[in-house]
């Protein structure tokens, strides 16, 4: 009798004693569990994604050569990133080759279309032991896999097809700087640059704690997402560093729009939870809501079930939906328990944008109003970067991120500042406000000083870039009056001095 060893995430397995290896793909494992009993397989688990899951996989099966014999299940083609077992199955069939992965470092590339890596520290001779030993098969539905995993049980016993190795994995360890540890403001214009910004902020300021699944992520605690101008049509950068393309972002927002059907293992989608979970169609009652009262401020959708503080596996992520009109404008604001910001963020952004511009549109036909789309608002209460991750985290923000603050992508919504030197010599500040540019106060000093500490107190939201412009302007002002060349300095224009200071 054999018994199934894993050394990497033994959490997120189901171990027994068979020589069977059943991959389950996005498919719940229990799904497969329920059917079977502990001894007609050596282990069952999910493959989330193949630049994440299969370097585990490989190493497991290293530590275990009892297992020879595979089941794929591929039961739900459709889904984010289902292209893992397909990756798998390409790595059996067409094997691998020496190349390096998208963040440029050197690794074992799998001969597939769904790009797949393994560390090169695995000897190529053992991974092509692992192909020669392992008999593997693909099943698309639960009942064809399990009936394939039972009548292997009934076969005579292979023996081990080699000796257990075990491959440590190296350990990517952030550089953290100090920084507020709850209640983060990201805005940008669409999706794909604010998601830079997010991931950013994570990498830099992120506090390192240990996950519930075997593993480590980065994570902030309550950080808001402002998407101020994500058109209709959705944008995708050229070329596109995003995590999912058009193709998956379509099959993604019928999973938040419509009311799915149960599949077999997968316990709900997002519209089902929306549209019938409670004997409700929310989607609905929001939108006759707003028609009736288009100022109200209950126009809520709920996707926590209480029962879901009992449900052992995957309660839902997404909690909670606000969608609000003010100023002709329908703003959506979605709130996260939990929020995997580099894999899965940009998908939920979009498919909640999707949701806000039919729920618009529908308010807008239904009630005779003008309404165009307001801004997209997340609220993410565990964001978080998984450390599998880290490594095409940083490549993402060291190739991207930079860019964004070339040019400044949106107004400080605390307003402007007109900085000027009246004839005493005195600092003259104008707050002007977002738009209009309407004075709504005014300052006046001798000193930078003086001033920044004001500003400061007084617009306490102040965006850190136009922060650091002030303090730069307001000592230019100072430094012109203080040499008596007052009429040497002009806002947003360098400072020339007729001598050294």
């Amino acid at each position: 009798m054999f018994r199934y060893l894993p050394p990497y995430k033994p959490n997120q397995l189901a171990c027994g004693t068979g020589q069977t290896a059943v991959v389950t793909g996005w498919t719940l494992k229990q799904a497969v569990i329920s059917h079977l009993q502990s001894y007609e397989y050596a282990v069952v688990g999910q493959l989330y994604s193949p630049t994440r899951g299969l370097n585990v996989l490989i190493r497991n099966l290293l530590a275990n050569p009892h297992v020879r014999y595979l089941v794929a299940l591929d039961a739900t083609r459709e889904d984010r990133n289902a292209g893992a077992v397909r990756c798998l199955l390409d790595f059996f069939e067409s094997g691998f080759e020496r190349g390096e992965s998208d963040t440029g470092r050197e690794c074992w590339i799998v001969r597939s279309p769904v790009a797949g890596y393994l560390d090169p520290e695995l000897p190529a001779t053992i991974l092509e032991q692992v192909r020669a030993a392992i008999a593997w098969e693909r099943a698309e539905a639960i009942a064809a896999a399990v009936e394939r995993v039972q009548a292997i049980a009934q076969l005579d016993p292979l023996p081990v097809w080699g000796e257990a190795r075990e491959f440590p994995m190296a350990e990517g360890v952030p550089s953290v700087l100090p920084g507020p540890r709850y209640g983060h403001r990201i805005e940008g214009k669409t999706i794909a640059d604010t998601w830079v910004k997010i991931v950013h902020r994570i990498k830099t300021t992120g506090v390192v704690r240990p996950t519930a699944y075997d593993g480590f992520w980065q994570e902030l605690v309550d950080l808001v997402a402002v998407v101020t101008d994500e058109p209709p049509a959705f944008h995708f950068p050229e070329p596109n560093y995003l995590p999912i393309d058009r193709a998956f972002l379509d099959s993604y927002i019928a999973q938040v729009m419509d009311d799915a059907p149960h599949r077999d293992g997968v316990k709900y989608t997002y519209g089902q939870r929306l549209r019938s979970w409670f004997g409700r169609d929310q989607i609905e009652q929001a939108i006759a809501k707003l028609v009736c009262d288009s100022g109200t401020a209950r126009a809520v959708m709920s996707l926590w079930d209480v029962r879901d503080h009992d449900a052992g596996d995957s309660p839902p992520c997404l909690n909670h939906i606000w969608v609000r009109i003010g100023d002709r404008e329908l703003s959506l604001t979605a709130t996260f328990r939990s929020n995997d910001m580099f894999s899965a963020w940009p998908a939920n952004a979009m498919g909640l944008r999707a949701l806000q511009q039919h729920i618009c549109t529908e308010v807008a036909r239904r009630g005779g109003l003008e309404l165009q789309l307001g801004p997209l608002v997340t609220v993410s209460q565990s964001a978080h970067i998984y450390d599998d991750c880290w490594d095409n985290a940083e490549r993402l923000v060291s190739n991207h991120y930079a860019s964004l603050h070339a040019i400044r992508d949106y107004d400080d919504p605390s307003g402007s500042f007109a900085i000027a030197l009246d004839g005493d010599g005195a600092i003259v500040v104008e707050h002007l406000t977002p738009g209009s540019g309407e004075v709504t106060r005014s300052y006046r000093s001798r000193t930078a000083m003086q001033l920044y500490r004001k500003l400061a107190a007084d617009f306490p939201a102040l965006d850190v870039e136009h922060a650091l412009y002030l303090g730069t302007e307001l000592q230019k002002a100072e430094t012109a009056a203080r040499t008596g060349q007052s009429n040497r300095y002009v806002q947003d224009r360098p400072l020339r001095l007729d001598f050294p200071v």
